[in-house]
């Protein structure tokens, strides 16, 4: 079985648990299918916003699409995120990305 159907399964077992969302969106993204990945990190994002790991990751990946606006945005609303989780360590990583496209 493959990674991705892998990860699906997980999903459908458990999809209120973010994580294996996310493992998807990164395979998906590792194996070149932008759609597919942005559909993952969308979702994350919609239904799971203070899961704080899929900002960093889906802000980098729309800088690597080359849509530094939207990646900006999604930057800041992280930082937003991290700031009410009291997650001091991904502010920080947010902050410094966020500031290299500035």
């Amino acid at each position: 079985m493959d990674r991705v159907t892998v990860f699906r399964s997980f999903i459908a077992k458990s999809p209120q648990d973010p994580f294996p969302r996310y493992g998807l969106a990164m395979e998906l993204k590792g194996r070149g299918d932008h759609d597919g990945a942005w559909t993952e990190f969308a979702t994350l994002l919609e239904s799971f916003p203070d899961y704080v790991p899929t900002y960093l990751m889906a802000a980098g990946f729309l800088v690597d699409l080359g849509k530094n606006t939207e990646a900006k945005d999604l930057f800041r609303r992280g930082i937003d995120a991290a700031g009410r989780k009291g997650d001091l360590h991904a502010k920080r990583e947010l902050e410094a990305a966020l500031a290299q496209l500035e």
